[in-house]
């Protein structure tokens, strides 16, 4: 396949966020006028049905919207008491966020090492990161597959831990039919720009099945006040715009499609590596995948990556450093070695596009520079 393809040929972006604009640009347009018009950006009813559509969307009893997907564990760490002295367990390998709002909430992460092919936390290596300080676990659902809940909660349910799940790229996904954020006490969405649903800008939201904890982050979001101006609690400052949750209510009217597109896409790359050296994503047969990523695994990984960016082709390392190795978190004593699958996948990974608008013309360049470099 050597020369086939003239570098720069096609481009073929990681993400192309213009092309999903125009396929929704008039209600997208009248949604912003109409906040400009109504001049009320904060709370109001915006807010309240975006909550309530995500709710009932992630069959969850409440929504509350926040500022980001980061706020929105933090949120239900602090609602939950978690603090100083006190440890959460969590993946190795995720965005930074999974373990420094553990941190942000004064308690210490510790890690836990990754099943290899869906790149989720390995329940059968949670049991052993226990002690008498574990308050809470957060379980990552990476690429917008579900994790192994049901596995995890029950470990959980063994220690009288609590339970989160950071599900910012996992909107939609499902495990054994139930949704993903609605089988822990919480669960975190994030709505940057990337996701499979993302808004504007910042955004995030936590669903839980109890009031009660509902409540508290209701509480916690807006400086611990109820009614106005009088302070139950010490809060903080992470509402979600109004602006955002009226982008996002047009959004989540196509959110299916779109999730459905990706999966589309993602079998046709499956077919096309069929017989290549490509590591292709692992589906469990148990949970729908909505694909806020496809990522392969490849020897000279880093050497792919300058290759497909010299034939204009997008693609990201999602994460080149597991937590467990971040220099911010030298003083836990980890080393290199100490979670192998997490390691190696931070090693092999790369991300190729699959946003719901790319043509079949695109997938096939793509997936034929990826084998001419792979398999050559």
């Amino acid at each position: 396949m050597g020369g086939e393809f003239a570098k720069g040929t096609m481009n073929v972006p990681l993400l192309d966020l213009k092309a999903q604009y125009e396929t929704i640009r008039t209600d997208v347009d009248a949604a912003v006028r109409g906040i400009m018009e109504s001049a009320r950006f904060i709370g109001g009813p915006e807010v309240s049905g975006l909550e309530q559509e995500v709710a009932r969307y992630s069959q969850c009893a409440h929504a509350v919207g926040c500022a980001s997907g980061t706020d929105a564990l933090l949120l239900a760490l602090w609602a939950l008491g978690v603090g100083p002295g006190d440890e959460v367990i969590t993946s190795a390998y995720s965005f930074f966020a999974s373990a420094g709002v553990i941190t942000n909430n004064g308690a210490t992460p510790v890690f836990v090492d990754i099943d290899p092919r869906t790149y989720n936390l390995d329940p059968l290596k949670l049991e052993a990161a226990f002690t008498p300080r574990t308050k809470a676990v957060i379980a990552v659902s990476l690429y917008g597959q579900c994790c192994d809940i049901p596995a995890i909660k029950a470990v959980c349910d063994r220690h009288q831990a609590f339970l989160i799940e950071d599900a910012a790229q996992s909107i939609g996904s499902e495990w054994e039919g139930k949704r993903s954020g609605s089988m822990s006490d919480f669960g975190g969405f994030s709505f940057f720009p990337s996701k499979n649903l993302g808004g504007a800008g910042d955004g995030g939201m936590v669903v839980t099945q109890s009031e009660e904890f509902a409540e508290r982050v209701r509480l916690l979001r807006e400086h611990g006040s109820k009614p106005k101006y009088f302070h139950s609690l010490v809060g903080t400052n992470s509402r979600l715009d109004a602006l955002q949750a009226a982008i996002l209510r047009v959004k989540l009217r196509h959110l299916d499609r779109w999730s459905e597109a990706r999966a589309r896409n993602a079998a046709l790359y499956n077919g096309l590596f069929e017989g290549s050296r490509v590591v292709r994503p692992h589906h469990d047969p148990r949970t729908r995948h909505i694909y806020n990523q496809y990522v392969i695994r490849v020897p000279k990984r880093d050497e792919l990556r300058m290759f497909l960016t010299e034939r204009t082709i997008g693609n990201e390392v999602y994460y080149p450093v597991p937590l467990h190795l971040q220099k911010c978190f030298a003083s836990l004593g980890y080393k290199e070695g100490d979670m192998p699958n997490a390691e190696a996948a931070a090693a092999e990974t790369i991300a190729l596009p699959i946003y719901p608008e790319l043509t079949e013309e695109q997938i096939r360049y793509v997936a034929a520079a990826v084998r001419e470099f792979v398999d050559s």
